[in-house]
């Protein structure tokens, strides 16, 4: 069953739907004992996954139960928080002796992959080192979901992602992979501002992108905003205008390192140390590097703790850069073994980010609607996920149908298959993606 089940994921090309994009047949080939379902989405203004657990909770904890089996697991968690009442009593409903409910209070960010682990387990994850080290699979919920659809043969053709912030009609909309965002935010009523760009991913952690960016089978959301808004603007600047920024105002009070959800867990990153490194030119060695190494990208340093509104996560991404660049390359410092004794009395209220972050008044819930969109055209990038592209099973010209593979995993490589996400025609085949028109 486990090898069936492998190749079905495979074959259908899941991957992690939460963002990453790492193909999801890897994780479902380790043995493990602890399986769990990242249902914490801690993102601002998000509410897909909420609605496809509210909506889908049969078929995600059929996903579970398979990754399980696959794994081995002999303990199936559903991380979750407490304040998610629907989720839980339909979840609860298909749930057994062998599942059970961890609960988080809502909390940003209880979604990165090691505060669900520690949470969850006690187990810190080694410096370098994923879930699978510590004997655990973690998967959110439309990958569960995926999986179930693979058991039976159904490819991933489509994507669940919420549109909020400035539309007319915020929502949760499951829409063909490879339409435009304006597609998915005319679904959504439309911008209510005239110019506008969007954050794909959430406030915190996602990038900047216009209305011309492609769904992918990880597109979680998109946080339309009018263009002058702060964090449009943050986004906006060059890399060289945050290296200034950071060299000429950090006063060192260290509230990015406190406020840090990896320094808490015990990890070695010292947000504060890394923009001391840049103002003091010392970015380059090997020392100050380091303390960067373990950032988890949430933002939190940057958004939220910092008083002067530095961009103090873009600097720890520069210093994972110089990192590698060093030669002979050092050893990631390792964790300290423990929590922080103030880590619970530090977790960031999401209400309060809210406030923080300026979006108070985009603030509503984004039910999960029935719109469905037809589109003419799709462009099907070819690297929807970690690894390698696919590569083309198909030519200008070709007749495909939805469901149909269109690009498969190079040989030997990492990687996910790609499907057509409607029927019709190959229009054109470039480097980067495959048009289908209908």
């Amino acid at each position: 069953m486990a090898h069936r089940l492998v190749e079905q994921v495979r074959q259908a090309g899941v991957v992690g739907a939460g963002g990453a994009g790492f193909p999801t047949h890897v994780k479902l080939q380790a043995s493990v004992d602890t399986y769990i379902a990242n249902a914490a989405e801690c993102e601002p203004l998000l509410y897909k996954d909420q609605e496809l657990m509210r909506t889908q909770a049969e078929r995600m904890v059929q996903g579970l139960r398979l990754g399980m089996e696959a794994t081995g697991a002999t303990r199936g968690v559903i991380a979750i928080k407490a304040k998610y009442k629907d989720a839980i009593a339909a979840l609860g409903a298909h749930m057994g002796s062998d599942l059970e409910f961890h609960f988080f209070d809502s909390f940003y960010p209880a979604g990165d992959e090691y505060i669900v682990v520690y949470d969850v387990t006690g187990r810190l994850i080694p410096v370098p080192g994923i879930p699978l080290n510590v004997g655990c699979v973690v998967n959110n919920v439309e990958t569960l979901i995926n999986v179930a659809n693979a058991a039976e043969g159904r490819p991933v053709t489509h994507t669940t992602l919420t549109v909020a912030g400035a539309v007319r009609e915020p929502a949760s909309l499951t829409v063909p992979v490879g339409v435009t965002a304006r597609e998915v935010v005319d679904l959504a009523g439309g911008p209510t501002v005239p110019d506008v760009a969007l954050l794909d991913g959430g406030a915190m952690m996602g990038k900047l992108v216009e209305l011309d960016a492609l769904v992918t089978k990880a597109s979680g959301g998109y946080i339309v905003l009018p263009r002058e808004h702060h964090l449009v603007r943050r986004r906006s600047r060059t890399e060289q205008a945050k290296v200034s920024i950071a060299r000429s105002a950090c006063d060192q009070c260290s509230y990015c390192t406190e406020f840090c959800p990896r320094f808490l867990l015990g990890y070695a990153i010292e947000p504060h140390k890394v923009m001391r490194s840049v103002g003091f030119a010392g970015e380059a060695e090997a020392g100050w590097a380091q303390l960067g190494l373990q950032c988890c990208e949430c933002n939190l340093c940057s958004l939220y703790a910092c008083p002067e509104d530095l961009p103090v996560m873009d600097m720890c991404v520069r210093s994972k850069q110089i990192w590698r660049q060093i030669e002979p390359r050092p050893d990631p410092l390792p964790p300290t073994g423990r929590a922080h004794p103030m880590r619970d009395h530090r977790r960031v209220p999401i209400s309060r980010l809210v406030q923080r972050l300026g979006l108070v008044e985009w603030d509503v819930h984004a039910p999960l609607v029935d719109r469905v969109l037809t589109p003419e055209v799709v462009r099907l990038k070819l690297s929807q996920h970690l690894g390698a592209p696919a590569v083309p099973v198909v030519a200008v010209a070709d007749r495909v149908s939805e469901g149909q593979l269109v690009a498969a995993i190079p040989e030997g490589k990492l990687g996910a298959n790609i499907h057509a996400s409607i029927s019709g025609r190959v229009a054109f085949i470039d480097d980067t993606s495959i048009h289908i028109q209908r």
